[in-house]
């Protein structure tokens, strides 16, 4: 797709009266600036849908393929309930759908929501191919994020580990850390629909945020047995309660005490779509990623990019 721009040039010179001026003009052709394509990789995934929908809608981005094992065959467009179909059949083969986007020569990105154990191939393959990745994989382990470090570069291949996408997630735990240096108490509490994994990924995110940071947390009761008091993470005394009743919306909310005061820092996701200008935030910057913003391809961390 073309852009026209034309750029007109009145000349008016000294000329008999009744001589006319004609103004003249140019025009250029100037080639756009493409958009970026993006492969969903779990895309039959409630956030995997919510991602094509919000990728198909968003300025400068397009969903060039979708990757599950299930619903394959079908239209992306129909199973995320469209109203018109992207043409874009699901696919099993992830490597097939890279080598389609690679011949196109344009920026690409692929956004993995699969499992922990398939995460470093996928990135792996991604980079073969010549394009970039944003991972999106709960409980990646630190051996599989070192391996992931090394190996981006190796390759000079730009990628994003993501711990999560919520902006909303990020900013509690940054105010969680400032608010760390000046309570010596704090517990987190938690609250899920269903006991998936105990304490939650944000969770323990905000216990390690708060974690080697000088502070001994909740000294009164540090080695206390007892469970009511929940499940302590790291040294350092942060302690973490999760709370599971169906119907209850996904809360985190972080208590600090000193003398006299009690601060509180909650955040509420009712919806994956809260996920999703995080995402748009990944696919954007991780496309322009250069080395020497980090001294490192692989950014961990999306709160590096706000």
């Amino acid at each position: 797709m073309a852009t026209l721009s034309c750029q007109f040039h009145l000349a008016i010179h000294r000329l008999p009266c009744k001589a006319r001026v004609r103004p003249c003009f140019s025009c250029s052709v100037q080639p756009s600036q493409s958009n970026i394509k993006v492969v969903i990789n779990g895309a039959a995934k409630e956030i995997g849908r919510a991602a094509v929908i919000a990728v198909t809608k968003a300025r400068g981005m397009e969903v060039a393929g979708a990757v599950d094992s299930y619903c394959v065959g079908e239209d992306i467009g129909k199973v995320c309930d469209m109203e018109e179909p992207l043409e874009i059949p699901i696919m099993n083969d992830l490597t097939m759908v890279l080598g389609s986007i690679s011949q196109s020569k344009e920026t690409g990105v692929v956004v993995d929501f699969t499992q922990p154990s398939a995460v470093y191939d996928n990135v792996k393959q991604a980079t073969a191919f010549g394009l970039r990745s944003v991972v999106y994989v709960p409980r990646i382990t630190v051996d599989t994020i070192s391996a992931l470090s090394a190996f981006c570069e190796k390759a000079s291949m730009g990628c994003l580990v993501a711990p999560t996408l919520s902006i909303g997630s990020i900013l509690l735990q940054q105010a969680a850390i400032s608010a760390s240096f000046h309570y010596n108490n704090v517990e987190i509490v938690e609250s899920r629909a269903h006991a998936t994994d105990l304490p939650s990924p944000d969770a323990i995110q905000i216990a390690n945020n708060l974690s080697n940071l000088g502070q001994i947390y909740n000294r009164e009761d540090l080695s206390t047995d007892v469970s009511a008091r929940g499940q302590v993470l790291g040294e350092d005394g942060v302690r973490v309660h999760s709370m599971v009743l169906p119907g209850l919306p996904s809360s985190t909310t972080v208590y600090f005490s000193g003398p006299g005061e009690v601060y509180t820092i909650k955040h509420d996701i009712t919806d994956v779509q809260c996920l999703m200008p995080g995402l748009l935030l990944a696919i954007r910057k991780v496309a322009r990623l250069k080395r020497i913003q980090f001294q490192q391809h692989l950014v961990y961390g999306l709160e590096k990019f706000l």
